[in-house]
Protein backbone atom coordinates (compact mmCIF):
# COMPACT_ATOMS: atom_id res chain seq x y z
CA UNK A 1 0.00 0.00 0.00
CA UNK A 2 1.39 3.20 -1.04
CA UNK A 3 -0.13 5.38 2.03
CA UNK A 4 -0.14 2.94 4.50
CA UNK A 5 -0.90 4.90 7.69
CA UNK A 6 0.34 8.05 6.16
CA UNK A 7 -2.61 11.29 6.56
CA UNK A 8 -3.86 13.15 4.12
CA UNK A 9 -6.31 16.03 4.36
CA UNK A 10 -8.61 16.77 1.54
CA UNK A 11 -10.21 19.87 1.48
CA UNK A 12 -14.00 20.31 -0.64
CA UNK A 13 -13.94 16.80 0.00
CA UNK A 14 -18.28 16.13 0.07
CA UNK A 15 -18.13 16.25 -3.58
CA UNK A 16 -17.66 13.49 -6.56
CA UNK A 17 -14.25 14.29 -6.95
CA UNK A 18 -13.19 14.79 -2.96
CA UNK A 19 -14.91 11.42 -3.23
CA UNK A 20 -12.87 9.84 -5.65
CA UNK A 21 -9.47 11.52 -3.94
CA UNK A 22 -10.69 10.11 -0.81
CA UNK A 23 -11.27 6.87 -2.03
CA UNK A 24 -7.93 6.64 -3.83
CA UNK A 25 -6.01 7.38 -1.09
CA UNK A 26 -7.69 4.82 1.81
CA UNK A 27 -7.84 1.69 -0.51
CA UNK A 28 -3.65 2.17 -0.54
CA UNK A 29 -3.77 2.66 3.09
CA UNK A 30 -3.98 6.10 3.87
CA UNK A 31 -5.93 7.76 7.19
CA UNK A 32 -8.05 11.05 5.31
CA UNK A 33 -8.98 14.36 7.05
CA UNK A 34 -12.36 14.55 4.81
CA UNK A 35 -13.02 18.62 4.85
CA UNK A 36 -15.99 20.49 3.31
CA UNK A 37 -17.50 23.43 4.50
CA UNK A 38 -20.59 21.59 6.88
CA UNK A 39 -19.54 18.58 8.18
CA UNK A 40 -22.43 16.78 6.80
CA UNK A 41 -20.96 17.26 2.83
CA UNK A 42 -17.83 15.28 4.60
CA UNK A 43 -19.68 13.15 6.36
CA UNK A 44 -21.58 11.98 2.93
CA UNK A 45 -17.83 10.89 1.63
CA UNK A 46 -17.39 9.16 4.77
CA UNK A 47 -20.53 7.40 4.64
CA UNK A 48 -20.75 6.62 1.36
CA UNK A 49 -17.43 5.08 1.26
CA UNK A 50 -17.58 3.08 4.45
CA UNK A 51 -15.02 4.73 6.40
CA UNK A 52 -14.12 4.11 9.98
CA UNK A 53 -13.27 7.37 12.21
CA UNK A 54 -9.61 6.56 12.03
CA UNK A 55 -9.42 6.49 8.14
CA UNK A 56 -12.20 8.78 7.48
CA UNK A 57 -12.17 11.73 9.73
CA UNK A 58 -14.82 13.96 9.18
CA UNK A 59 -14.07 17.76 9.45
CA UNK A 60 -16.39 21.22 8.56
CA UNK A 61 -13.85 24.05 7.89
CA UNK A 62 -13.64 27.37 6.10
CA UNK A 63 -11.01 27.59 4.07
CA UNK A 64 -11.33 31.10 3.44
CA UNK A 65 -11.50 32.32 6.87
CA UNK A 66 -7.27 32.37 8.82
CA UNK A 67 -8.65 30.97 12.38
CA UNK A 68 -11.31 28.02 10.77
CA UNK A 69 -7.94 27.00 9.05
CA UNK A 70 -5.56 27.12 12.08
CA UNK A 71 -8.31 25.42 14.10
CA UNK A 72 -8.48 22.35 11.63
CA UNK A 73 -4.49 22.06 11.18
CA UNK A 74 -4.39 22.12 15.22
CA UNK A 75 -6.91 19.67 15.35
CA UNK A 76 -5.53 16.90 12.46
CA UNK A 77 -1.75 17.69 14.30
CA UNK A 78 -3.33 16.94 17.71
CA UNK A 79 -5.18 13.64 16.49
CA UNK A 80 -2.73 11.93 14.36
CA UNK A 81 0.92 13.96 15.15
CA UNK A 82 1.28 14.39 11.84
CA UNK A 83 0.35 15.51 7.79
CA UNK A 84 1.78 13.97 5.37
CA UNK A 85 -0.14 14.81 2.29
CA UNK A 86 -2.39 17.67 1.77
CA UNK A 87 -4.96 17.96 -1.61
CA UNK A 88 -5.77 21.64 -1.92
CA UNK A 89 -9.25 20.68 -3.85
CA UNK A 90 -11.64 23.37 -2.06
CA UNK A 91 -13.17 25.83 -5.23
CA UNK A 92 -15.92 27.83 -6.42
CA UNK A 93 -16.51 28.60 -10.02
CA UNK A 94 -18.93 32.02 -9.52
CA UNK A 95 -21.10 33.23 -11.88
CA UNK A 96 -20.56 33.01 -16.05
CA UNK A 97 -20.45 37.03 -16.85
CA UNK A 98 -18.50 39.04 -19.24
CA UNK A 99 -15.73 41.09 -17.40
CA UNK A 100 -17.53 44.52 -17.18
CA UNK A 101 -20.76 42.51 -15.84
CA UNK A 102 -18.59 40.45 -12.97
CA UNK A 103 -19.25 42.27 -9.97
CA UNK A 104 -16.36 43.26 -7.77
CA UNK A 105 -18.19 41.37 -5.11
CA UNK A 106 -18.28 37.71 -6.76
CA UNK A 107 -14.90 38.15 -7.95
CA UNK A 108 -13.66 38.81 -4.15
CA UNK A 109 -15.74 35.26 -3.01
CA UNK A 110 -13.60 33.32 -5.86
CA UNK A 111 -10.38 34.89 -4.68
CA UNK A 112 -11.60 34.58 -1.21
CA UNK A 113 -11.78 30.58 -1.55
CA UNK A 114 -10.08 29.49 -4.49
CA UNK A 115 -6.62 31.76 -3.59
CA UNK A 116 -6.33 32.68 -0.21
CA UNK A 117 -7.95 29.46 1.27
CA UNK A 118 -4.96 27.58 -0.85
CA UNK A 119 -2.49 29.89 0.83
CA UNK A 120 -3.92 29.90 3.98
CA UNK A 121 -4.10 25.40 3.80
CA UNK A 122 0.00 25.70 2.53
CA UNK A 123 0.67 28.32 5.34
CA UNK A 124 -0.45 26.37 8.01
CA UNK A 125 0.84 22.55 6.93
CA UNK A 126 3.91 24.01 5.45
CA UNK A 127 5.43 23.74 8.19
CA UNK A 128 4.32 20.62 10.26
CA UNK A 129 5.75 18.66 6.61
CA UNK A 130 9.25 20.80 6.96
CA UNK A 131 9.46 19.43 10.16
CA UNK A 132 9.02 15.92 9.25
CA UNK A 133 11.39 16.49 6.20
CA UNK A 134 8.61 14.80 4.12
CA UNK A 135 5.36 15.82 2.53
CA UNK A 136 3.34 16.70 -0.74
CA UNK A 137 0.99 19.02 -1.64
CA UNK A 138 -1.20 19.18 -5.01
CA UNK A 139 -3.07 22.52 -5.51
CA UNK A 140 -5.95 22.30 -8.44
CA UNK A 141 -5.55 25.05 -11.08
CA UNK A 142 -7.71 24.93 -13.72
CA UNK A 143 -7.13 24.78 -17.72
CA UNK A 144 -9.36 28.31 -17.38
CA UNK A 145 -5.91 29.33 -15.29
CA UNK A 146 -4.13 28.58 -18.50
CA UNK A 147 -6.09 29.85 -21.26
CA UNK A 148 -8.79 32.81 -21.97
CA UNK A 149 -11.92 30.86 -21.50
CA UNK A 150 -14.81 33.02 -22.25
CA UNK A 151 -17.29 34.21 -19.00
CA UNK A 152 -14.83 32.95 -16.74
CA UNK A 153 -12.72 36.14 -15.95
CA UNK A 154 -12.79 35.40 -11.75
CA UNK A 155 -12.10 31.95 -11.68
CA UNK A 156 -9.52 31.72 -14.79
CA UNK A 157 -7.80 34.97 -13.17
CA UNK A 158 -8.12 32.68 -9.78
CA UNK A 159 -6.82 29.62 -11.43
CA UNK A 160 -3.89 31.34 -12.87
CA UNK A 161 -2.65 32.53 -9.35
CA UNK A 162 -3.03 29.18 -7.94
CA UNK A 163 -0.57 28.01 -10.28
CA UNK A 164 1.94 30.22 -9.95
CA UNK A 165 1.88 30.05 -6.05
CA UNK A 166 2.48 26.47 -6.65
CA UNK A 167 5.44 27.26 -8.00
CA UNK A 168 6.48 29.70 -5.25
CA UNK A 169 6.17 27.36 -2.53
CA UNK A 170 7.88 24.63 -4.80
CA UNK A 171 10.83 26.81 -5.18
CA UNK A 172 10.90 27.45 -1.59
CA UNK A 173 10.53 23.66 -0.64
CA UNK A 174 12.12 21.72 -2.75
CA UNK A 175 15.33 21.07 -0.83
CA UNK A 176 13.53 19.86 2.14
CA UNK A 177 11.75 16.95 1.33
CA UNK A 178 8.24 18.29 0.60
CA UNK A 179 7.02 18.85 -3.05
CA UNK A 180 4.34 21.28 -3.90
CA UNK A 181 2.73 20.45 -7.47
CA UNK A 182 -0.99 21.09 -9.44
CA UNK A 183 -3.27 19.67 -11.63
CA UNK A 184 -5.05 21.54 -14.39
CA UNK A 185 -8.31 19.48 -15.59
CA UNK A 186 -10.30 20.41 -18.30
CA UNK A 187 -14.18 19.93 -17.93
CA UNK A 188 -14.68 17.14 -15.22
CA UNK A 189 -18.28 15.26 -14.87
CA UNK A 190 -19.29 16.73 -11.81
CA UNK A 191 -22.02 18.88 -10.27
CA UNK A 192 -19.82 22.04 -10.83
CA UNK A 193 -19.76 21.16 -14.37
CA UNK A 194 -23.89 20.68 -15.12
CA UNK A 195 -23.72 24.59 -12.68
CA UNK A 196 -21.34 26.00 -14.87
CA UNK A 197 -23.55 24.55 -17.82
CA UNK A 198 -26.89 26.35 -16.43
CA UNK A 199 -25.32 29.43 -15.50
CA UNK A 200 -24.06 30.15 -19.22
CA UNK A 201 -28.08 31.18 -19.71
CA UNK A 202 -26.94 34.40 -17.93
CA UNK A 203 -24.71 35.27 -20.98
CA UNK A 204 -27.60 34.19 -23.75
CA UNK A 205 -25.91 30.68 -24.23
CA UNK A 206 -29.17 28.47 -24.75
CA UNK A 207 -27.28 25.87 -26.19
CA UNK A 208 -24.36 25.07 -23.42
CA UNK A 209 -22.14 23.00 -25.92
CA UNK A 210 -21.49 26.28 -27.90
CA UNK A 211 -19.18 27.14 -25.04
CA UNK A 212 -17.14 23.75 -24.22
CA UNK A 213 -14.38 22.15 -25.95
CA UNK A 214 -14.31 18.65 -25.09
CA UNK A 215 -11.03 17.91 -27.38
CA UNK A 216 -9.97 15.14 -28.84
CA UNK A 217 -11.14 13.01 -26.62
CA UNK A 218 -14.96 14.28 -27.12
CA UNK A 219 -15.86 13.37 -23.36
CA UNK A 220 -15.55 15.10 -19.72
CA UNK A 221 -12.81 13.29 -17.75
CA UNK A 222 -14.50 11.61 -14.65
CA UNK A 223 -13.57 12.25 -10.92
CA UNK A 224 -11.69 9.03 -10.85
CA UNK A 225 -9.08 9.80 -13.31
CA UNK A 226 -8.45 13.42 -11.72
CA UNK A 227 -8.01 11.18 -8.22
CA UNK A 228 -5.25 8.74 -9.99
CA UNK A 229 -3.03 11.68 -10.84
CA UNK A 230 -3.36 13.37 -7.93
CA UNK A 231 -2.47 9.98 -5.82
CA UNK A 232 0.88 9.80 -8.52
CA UNK A 233 2.36 13.31 -7.47
CA UNK A 234 1.53 12.70 -3.91
CA UNK A 235 3.25 8.49 -3.78
CA UNK A 236 7.28 8.32 -3.70
CA UNK A 237 6.70 7.76 -7.76
CA UNK A 238 6.71 11.17 -8.07
CA UNK A 239 10.01 11.74 -5.95
CA UNK A 240 11.16 14.22 -8.25
CA UNK A 241 8.48 16.11 -9.63
CA UNK A 242 8.31 19.57 -8.29
CA UNK A 243 6.50 22.47 -8.92
CA UNK A 244 4.82 21.26 -12.02
CA UNK A 245 1.55 21.71 -13.35
CA UNK A 246 -0.28 19.00 -14.59
CA UNK A 247 -2.69 19.31 -17.63
CA UNK A 248 -5.30 16.64 -17.07
CA UNK A 249 -7.85 17.62 -19.84
CA UNK A 250 -7.76 15.05 -22.74
CA UNK A 251 -6.34 17.03 -25.17
CA UNK A 252 -8.92 19.68 -24.85
CA UNK A 253 -5.88 22.52 -24.71
CA UNK A 254 -4.16 21.11 -28.18
CA UNK A 255 -6.41 23.56 -30.12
Amino acid sequence: MRFKDEVVIVTGAGGAMGKAIVKKFTDDGAKAVIVDIKEELARKTKDALGLDDEHGFCQAADISDEQSVKDLIKTVFDRYGRIDHLVNLAGISGPSARTEDYSFADTKRVFEVNVFGTFLMMQNVLPIMQKQKKGAIVNFGSVSGMFGYPYEISYGASKAAIIFMTKNAANENGGNGVRVNCISPGWVNTAMMKSILESYKDVGIENSSDNVTLGPMNRPGEPEEMANVVAFLCSDEASYVNGSNWLVDGGMTLG
